[in-house]
């Protein structure tokens, strides 16, 4: 890509505004406008947007990946964006030149699929969880990985119209690591960029209720779909004995074997394992598909 033209895409519930607004003032402060800044409002009325925001009414809550692929539908009829900029309702652009990095990133590499923001809180602490590989001491080492942070990402839309958007069935959790896995095994490039910083508060996921459910079911269907049959059970006794030893909640525990039951007995979608030669790839990156 050689002028790259960046479009915004925001998923809400209606329960920030006040972090919805301070996000979208933070999109319009910066350096390099974006093409188009379109706001999808998940199971709720759209709520008063800026001038030059341009809104998504679903009628219900598809959850981050439906929410996530109706924002790319409406981004690709316009016609005028090259890539899809994911930003979480409560997090914020402190630096006014990320657009005008991200796009040099994508006009230097036509093979760039994905790029991963780091996410930090309002005193800079980035939690391990946010930081898209195993070693994950030094926030600020960059480089390429095998998956990305939901709520601060760039996608390549040439990259989507060849792997296909979002994993509508998962509804939340693993979303990231479905579409990376199929941008891997695609050629795609996926990069963790921590001089694209998303400022965040520090949040837990289990907060959500289904949490632990979503998890197990969704690590199951990833493994459906994307992995080696010899993998596969690797794959989920490795998370097993992890998701054993970390869970300290006996409900959480419950809620996660109901969860991977669901996974086992319900369909995954279409699968297509990756390649060995992927799976190599992915070792040589620090992050065997085994963890």
């Amino acid at each position: 890509m050689s002028h790259p033209r960046l479009g915004v895409a925001v998923l809400t519930m209606g329960n920030r505004p006040a972090e919805l607004a301070a996000l979208l003032e933070s999109v319009a402060r910066q350096e390099q406008s974006a093409a188009r800044v379109v706001v999808v409002a998940n199971g709720t009325p759209l709520p008063e947007l800026p001038a030059g925001v341009d809104g998504v009414e679903p009628g219900e809550n598809l959850g981050v990946s439906g929410g996530r692929n109706a924002a790319i539908a409406y981004l690709r009829q316009c016609a005028d964006v090259d890539v899809v900029v994911d930003l979480d309702d409560d997090g914020l652009l402190v630096d006014t030149g990320v657009f005008s990095k991200l796009t040099a990133l994508y006009a230097a590499d036509t093979r760039l699929g994905v790029v991963s923001f780091r996410i930090a809180d309002e005193h800079g602490h980035t939690q391990r969880r946010h930081v898209p590989r195993l070693r994950a001491k030094d926030p600020m080492r960059g480089g390429e990985v095998t998956t990305f942070l939901g709520g601060g990402h760039a996608l390549s839309m040439p990259m989507l119209e060849q792997i296909g958007d979002w994993p509508q069935e998962f509804f939340f959790a693993h979303e990231e690591t479905d579409l990376a896995w199929r941008a891997l095994d695609a050629g795609w490039r996926v990069v963790y960029e921590p001089s694209l910083l998303l400022q965040h508060p520090k949040t837990s996921p289990a907060r959500h209720a289904v949490y632990y459910r979503m998890t197990a079911r969704n690590r199951v269907w990833l493994a459906k779909r994307h992995l080696p049959a010899p993998l596969v059970p690797v794959y989920l006794g490795v998370w097993t004995v992890l998701t054993l030893v970390r869970t300290r909640s006996l409900r959480g525990v419950r809620a996660w074997a109901g969860g991977f039951w669901e996974g086992v007995t319900q369909p995954a979608g279409r699968r297509a394992p990756m390649r060995w030669a992927t799976v190599a790839r992915m070792t040589r990156l620090g992050r065997p598909p085994v963890i």
